[in-house]
């Protein structure tokens, strides 16, 4: 399924990704890093030709929410939020540090933070890729989306039509813009 253009916003650092603490669909707030990493998307984002007619789309997290606030303005967008857009529910895990996790848990060790996100006992892969993939098809042009690392590379993944190890080898960095169009990826720093 072809899909329209994508460009895929990342929140900008949190307190939790400062501190290494699982985050999932709790809330955190931007750091100092985190607000200028919003500020460069939307100068990366003023500088695109962006598609006549683009919405934009955000997760209803507060460190989505602050992201969009900071980078969209520039382009003139405003937001409808979408809890699809939500990150990955991460169950007993939320709230935890990785170092704890890694202690009480040491089989873990070694495991990517995507592959983590993966085991958890909360959201399922069947369940990313059927979120994900409802937003995607429930879209009727081009869009801006402001979200985050794993439901992003959902996103991604099934617009690209990728593996899950094609996932998981893809770049989850904050304070850039990722351009989907006609298959291709784009990452504009």
């Amino acid at each position: 399924m072809a899909h329209p253009p994508l460009f895929l916003l990342r929140h900008g650092q949190t307190d939790w990704n400062r501190d290494r603490r699982i985050q999932g669909q709790l809330e955190s707030q931007l750091t100092d890093l985190g607000r200028g990493h919003a500020a460069r998307q939307g100068e990366i984002l003023a500088g695109l030709d962006l598609p006549e007619g683009i919405e934009a789309y955000c997760s209803p997290q507060t460190r989505t929410r602050q992201t969009a606030e900071i980078a969209l303005p520039p382009s003139g967008l405003e937001p409808s939020f979408d809890t699809r857009l939500k990150e990955v529910y991460l169950g007993s895990w939320e709230g935890r540090f990785y170092a704890d996790l890694m202690a009480t848990q040491p089989e873990l060790s070694g495991r990517s933070a995507f592959e983590l996100c993966l085991i958890s006992d909360g959201e399922s892969e069947a369940d990313l890729r059927a979120r994900a993939g409802a937003f995607l098809a429930g879209l009727q042009g081009p869009a801006v989306i402001v979200s985050h690392g794993i439901i992003m590379t959902f996103l991604r993944g099934i617009a690209l039509g990728a593996s899950l190890a094609e996932m998981e080898a893809m770049e989850r960095a904050q304070g850039v813009v990722i351009e989907l169009r006609e298959g291709r990826e784009v990452t504009h720093r």
